[in-house]
């Protein structure tokens, strides 16, 4: 189990076995620190080392260390299965993931949709919606300035990424397009793709404004432009959200070519996004979902985006559906509606379609895996239909 678990989380031997320690000693807190109601120590999974998200992580340690006398450890994983893994295995309590992990896991789309793992009835504790956009950023010298200008221009595919490569399908049909109506310019890696903007071997790609990638290219001859997303194009926002409902309405001043005097308008979703597994103690959930809001002020300035993570940025009827020990802390708080649980509730009325759907598929018992991806997303899509619900990916 341990060799399995670092083969995916992708560690060098050093790290594998900080890693095995800290996953070793994530359940061995049993102390409540200081009263918080947290145990003495916890584990997280998180972004690779080095991303925004783990960044965001340690800062939040630093201040459960300070103010509460909790140790948290943080796991790096470079991808949403190595993430996952030790969640699912209860190696970690919690996740500080993004939408592959949370949304596209709970669907049980692209890496989830193998027999190895199906819809996960994954919750959210909060979730950071911060002054940065994620979209499409282009070469200025491209002659982009809208999305719908996207027709004919070449648009960077990252091979072996598809929750990327869909998030630009979403954008696309923001303006009306498919990926049929640009020239797609595969390349290995997302590093690769905005180096190819560079080099003149592409014209756009995907990555959140504070992208540091997005900087290099703002920096090169070609320049950077992030063409906008009109909030009031009603029509272009609904197409955007059939096809991806976990994209929001943002104005971001932070990122590349941005200020507060210069936003763009545009679309993002949260992250990090905290996660657990449905059946994850609901005292620890609130517990921990209070920390995070209460201690804000400890941490609020330590890292780039980490402003996110404040209870006024909180969006409740977000896609995926809230852990009912964190909808007790915001009860509590006074900022959870009748509405949102109405919300909420449709939302795991979903997750139990798909696991229905999913035990149904696992009961033909086929091997061929193209076969096996061809009868769960067909019967996938019957049963979200039925039940009143857009497939979404099909």
């Amino acid at each position: 189990m341990t060799a399995t678990i670092h083969r995916l989380m992708g560690y060098a031997p050093r790290a594998a076995l900080l890693a095995t320690a800290l996953m070793f000693g994530a359940s061995a807190g049993t102390v409540h620190a200081q009263g918080s109601g947290l145990p003495d120590q916890l584990a997280w999974t998180a972004y690779d080392v080095g991303s925004s998200g783990y960044n965001q992580a340690v800062a939040i340690g630093g201040a459960l260390k300070n103010k509460l006398g909790v140790d948290l450890r943080v796991l790096p994983g470079k991808n949403d299965v190595s993430r996952q893994v030790p969640l699912r295995a209860g190696k970690v309590q919690f996740s500080a993931t993004g939408v592959g992990a949370s949304y596209m896991a709970q669907e049980g789309a692209f890496e989830f949709g193998t027999k190895q793992w199906g819809p996960q009835e994954v919750r959210v504790l909060v979730a950071s919606n911060s002054d940065s956009n994620l979209s499409v950023g282009t070469a200025a010298d491209a002659g982009i300035e809208t999305i719908a200008d996207l027709k004919g221009k070449r648009v960077a595919w990252v091979v072996g990424s598809p929750a990327l490569n869909q998030n630009i399908g979403a954008i696309l049909a923001f303006g009306g397009l498919t990926w049929d109506d640009v020239e797609k310019v595969e390349f290995p890696g997302f590093g690769a793709a905005w180096e190819g903007i560079v080099n003149n071997q592409a014209d756009a790609a995907f990555a959140s404004t504070t992208s540091g990638r997005a900087y290099q290219l703002e920096a090169s001859p070609r320049g950077l432009f992030w063409p906008p997303l009109p909030h009031d194009d009603k029509e272009g926002w609904q197409r955007l959200k059939d096809a991806a409902p976990f994209f929001l309405p943002n104005a971001a001043s932070e990122g590349a070519t941005l200020s507060k005097e210069h936003p763009h308008e545009g679309a993002a979703y949260p992250y990090p996004i905290l996660i657990a597994y449905d059946e994850q103690d609901p005292d620890l959930v609130y517990a921990m979902t209070k920390a995070m809001i209460e201690l804000f002020p400890a941490y609020k300035d330590a890292s780039p985006g980490i402003n996110g993570w404040a209870l006024d940025r909180q969006v409740f009827d977000w896609a995926v559906p809230y852990h009912e020990g964190a909808i007790r802390y915001f009860k509590e708080a006074g900022v959870w509606t009748d509405e949102h649980q109405a919300h909420n509730d449709r939302l795991i009325e979903r997750q139990k379609v798909l696991k229905d759907a999913w035990a149904k598929v696992m009961a033909e018992d086929i091997d061929d895996p193209a076969e096996f991806k061809k009868a769960w997303f067909a019967t996938r899509a019957d049963a979200l239909e039925a039940a009143g619900f857009k497939p979404i990916y099909q």
